[in-house]
């Protein structure tokens, strides 16, 4: 009998997560489905208590119900605590253990550019829930700095605050970063400007920006945002949201079966999927 998985979320038709992960169960030859579940708010618990009850191996959660869901879970790791977000979950022996492995997806697509990114200077645009996994991941590994720039930089500081690691970090304006951009390795756009349809708007100019530096965003679609066009053209090294993607996946299908997965593999499904 098959080992069943899923991805809750509400909605969730657009999810892609399905075709990834069932295709790595056919090619593990793993007893394993993956299957998408739309489910209200106001039906999360007993979501939770239905999954439990029925043995399901594991689950990942998205928007809306990755901070809401903590309450019903039997535990939280660490990280996943500190962020206050939960994207994967684990059955461990009949109890729901919570995990967040979009930081760490993310940290972990960018081992192609920094083998480490300790004492590196990193700007990070946004203070959104996606900024939080991401910030706090990267605040454990001691980069020299991390800023935070943001609409609202109250909001970036109260971010800033609220993180449980050292870290050495300020926040600025929109407009204050744009000025201050040559200062930084590596700079994170962690919104969703740009993304399809508004594809002409970006976070920040770019005029400022180190030639040398990274720029990643997290958006895939489309592929290649209006920010990463500007700063591709200023030289820069740059990066899609589909690293991020692919990596938080292939940890959660690590951590259900113990098997670190191809990502190329499913780099291939994503961009398939994308029509890229």
């Amino acid at each position: 009998m098959k080992k069943l998985y899923a991805v809750i979320g509400y909605p969730i038709g657009h999810s892609m997560s399905p075709v990834m992960h069932n295709d790595l169960f056919s090619f593990y030859q793993i007893d394993g489905h993956y299957l998408p579940f739309q489910v209200a708010p106001e039906n999360l618990e007993d979501a939770v208590k239905g999954l439990k009850a029925i043995g399901v191996g594991g689950f990942n959660v998205t928007i809306p119900h990755k901070s809401r869901i903590i309450p019903y879970l039997d535990g939280v790791d660490e990280l996943a605590n500190a962020i206050g977000a939960v994207n994967t979950v684990v059955n461990e022996d009949g109890r729901f253990i919570g995990y967040n492995t979009d930081g760490s997806g993310f940290l972990t697509g960018l081992e192609n550019q920094f083998a480490s990114i300790e004492g590196k200077k990193i700007l990070v645009i946004g203070a959104g829930g996606a900024t939080r996994g991401i910030y706090f991941t990267l605040a454990k590994e001691k980069p020299a700095k991390i800023d935070i720039a943001n609409r609202t930089v109250e909001k970036a500081w109260s971010l800033i605050n609220d993180c449980p690691y050292p870290n050495s970090s300020a926040a600025f304006s929109l407009e204050e970063a744009e000025q201050v951009l040559e200062d930084y390795d590596l700079i994170i756009q962690t919104t969703m400007i740009g993304m399809a349809p508004k594809v002409s708007e970006q976070p920040i100019k770019l005029d400022n920006l180190k030639k040398q530096a990274i720029v990643c965003d997290i958006v895939y679609n489309p592929l290649k945002t209006k920010f990463l066009q500007d700063a591709e053209q200023k030289g820069a090294q740059i990066q899609n949201g589909i690293d991020m993607f692919v990596f938080q996946g292939a940890l959660a299908f690590e951590k259900w079966t113990g098997t670190f997965p191809d990502a190329e593999r499913m780099r291939a499904i994503v961009l398939k999927q994308l029509g890229g």
